[in-house]
């Protein structure tokens, strides 16, 4: 199955692939969406499975290899890769393993492969998994809206956000966990497609000090924490999101 996917720009443009947040989908971009494309980028974004368009695997997949058989299906050979939160944490699983497909990172709040959680995450999860216990989809949506969206997010962020994490969680109920492969190990010192690791100062720990770290781990990745982000930072402030992945010239190098 290829996934639900959009896909816009020039054809013999630099592609660029948009992977959404475990919390999103696909329309997590909608503020970049245009921005990029009329920069002249071949610009992708696909929605995993049960996010979205996307439907719940069948046979076992791994997201990662889930993309690479898009961009397959798509003729896109090599590709630079914007990916927030859990997609940051597909794109270096790209970048470890498939290096030869990936032009560029640039990585918004990124999930550090492997993770360990720490108090702040640990407490959320504990509070999300209560509501699913008891059934309450809409207050776990809500909940998450609520903590993954920094100060600057409007009614409309929110909304969007408790909408499309609301369907993941209803398509998760009758998904089977069991088709997801194990996550590779990720050799983040090997990476040699250049990195911008991005964090937000609003973000928990957990998503905040790994972008961080990553140039001490990933030879000569960047940092930029943004004082007015949370988590999501596409959602919150999108021009200005748009603007810091345009003005980062390795996306095109």
């Amino acid at each position: 199955m290829i996934l639900a996917h959009d896909v816009a720009g020039p054809q013999d443009g630099p592609a660029l692939v948009l992977l959404h947040s475990s919390v999103c989908d696909r329309r997590m971009w909608d503020g970049q969406w245009a921005p990029l494309v009329e920069a002249g980028f071949r610009v992708v974004r696909p929605d995993f499975r049960t996010c979205g368009e996307s439907p719940a695997a069948t046979v076992p997949y791994s997201d990662d290899g889930d993309v690479l058989a898009l961009l397959d299906a798509l003729g896109i050979r090599r590709a630079a890769f914007v990916g927030s939160s859990y997609g940051g944490r597909v794109a270096l699983r790209l970048a470890a393993h498939a290096p030869e497909r990936v032009r560029a990172l640039a990585l918004l709040c990124p999930a550090r492969p492997a993770h360990r959680r720490g108090a702040a995450l640990t407490a959320f999860n504990a509070a999300e998994a209560a509501l699913l216990d008891a059934g309450d989809l809409e207050g776990a949506a809500e909940l998450n809206a609520r903590q993954w969206l920094g100060p600057d997010a409007d009614g409309a962020a929110h909304a969007l956000v408790r909408d499309m994490q609301l369907a993941i969680l209803r398509a998760g109920l009758s998904a089977d966990g069991e088709l997801e492969l194990p996550e590779r190990p990720v050799d983040l010192a090997g990476i040699t497609a250049p990195v911008l690791a991005v964090g937000g100062a609003h973000d928990i720990p957990d998503f905040r000090d790994f972008p961080a770290e990553l140039p001490s781990l990933v030879p000569g990745a960047e940092h930029v924490e943004l004082p007015w982000a949370g988590h999501l930072p596409s959602l919150e402030r999108p021009e200005e999101t748009a603007a810091l992945l345009l003005g980062w010239a390795a996306l095109r190098s």
